[in-house]
């Protein structure tokens, strides 16, 4: 029993360790960490397509250039094609904001004396503090939050090491990654390697189905807001339907963002109310689609990743580590998703569970 016990609180020691080295070397290094943090995801995201290249007699470095080629001319198109679009929509939309302001505010100022009107002098001295109370907490906490996304992601300004660095990890990476997963795999303990390989090849199955499958959400989703947006007539409607599928990888975030500035936009633009709940109408059935036909069929709901544990860790990473934590926010929720679903497995097949209770022996009381 002693011997169990040391041997536990060695490992326990070693791993806490570790996470603590790890959690450090995060957080000192998060400047510099973006290109590396990207050449993985990339390596990871098309190791399967290269694998597949592999198993038709492509050779593996071949296979990595051809991916890595592909990467790059994908991106030069989205940056010749899609960049310029949306610079211009956006220039022209941070134009068109103050008149949107002053257009809400005329539309909106009666109603709202009318219901200001109805207020006692100490209920309106309240709801103007409490309101102005709120709003300077809420200011505070987007700037804070912007501070730490512009601080985690300081890499970003050094524009030109992203775009030389990443491709590089990502083809030697890539390369090498069945070299890289056979070396990991013969440092594992030969007596816990079969359950360390297992619960590696759930972490990848969650992983890979949430990224991939929520890659393809959110590619889908960009394209059916700015198609329906664009015929619809709405201004801005690529900037808008683009941010707004993007920003699915969030639950619930891309549709709400996306529902508020379309209608924003749709009530200053349109004299009537059709097009406005026309454009209402593209957000319930894009959500109604996403959610009963395209994410269970790409995604699945073997994934394991509840969306409230995909917005704590996005938040948590975000604010921890900066740019880069949300980055790795998700494959960190997957692998603790995997590990917590073990332990509660080995909990109750354990005696700490299984054990029935002693019976208590009640004491005789004396007649």
């Amino acid at each position: 029993m002693t011997a169990a016990l040391t041997f536990t609180s060695r490992n326990a020691l070693f791993w806490g360790g570790f996470l603590l080295v790890l959690c450090t070397s995060l957080w000192l290094l998060g400047d510099v960490l973006l290109p590396f943090v990207l050449g993985i995801a990339i390596a990871y995201l098309f190791n399967p397509w290269c694998e597949a290249l592999c198993r038709r007699g492509v050779p593996r470095t071949l296979a990595s250039l051809l991916m890595l080629t592909l990467c790059v001319l994908a991106l030069a198109v989205i940056l010749v094609l899609v960049v310029p679009v949306v610079a211009r929509q956006l220039t022209e939309f941070a134009a068109a904001v103050p008149g949107y302001v002053d257009h809400l505010r005329n539309t909106l100022q009666p109603r709202l004396h009318d219901f200001l009107n109805t207020l006692g002098e100490e209920d309106y001295a309240r709801l103007r503090d409490t309101v102005g109370q709120y709003a300077g907490k809420a200011a505070q906490t987007l700037l804070n939050i912007a501070g730490g996304l512009w601080q985690g992601g300081a890499a970003i300004v050094n524009f030109f090491a992203l775009l030389l660095i990443t491709p590089v990890v990502a083809f030697y990476l890539l390369r090498d990654w069945t070299a890289l997963v056979a070396r990991v795999d013969s440092w594992l303990p030969r007596r816990y390697a079969p359950v360390i390989r297992e619960q590696l090849s759930a972490i990848d199955r969650t992983l890979a189905g949430y990224l991939r499958g929520q890659l393809s959400v959110c590619l889908i989703l960009s394209v059916a807001y700015c198609v329906a947006l664009t015929l619809v007539g709405l201004n801005f409607g690529i900037v808008i339907g683009l941010l707004s599928g993007l920003l699915s990888f969030i639950p619930f975030v891309g549709s709400t963002f996306g529902l508020v500035a379309a209608a924003i936009v749709a009530l200053v633009q349109f004299d009537g109310y059709t097009q406005v709940g026309v454009v209402i109408g593209i957000f319930m059935f894009a959500q109604f689609l996403e959610g009963n036909f395209i994410s269970p069929k790409l995604i699945g709901e073997s994934v394991g990743l509840h969306p409230v544990w995909i917005i704590f860790a996005l938040m948590a990473g975000g604010s921890l580590f900066g740019f880069v934590g949300m980055l790795i926010a998700i494959p960190v929720a997957a692998v603790l998703g995997v590990l917590m679903r073990f332990g509660l497995r080995e909990y109750l097949a354990s005696p700490y569970f299984t054990a029935a209770s002693r019976p208590t022996k009640r004491p005789i009381r004396p007649l």
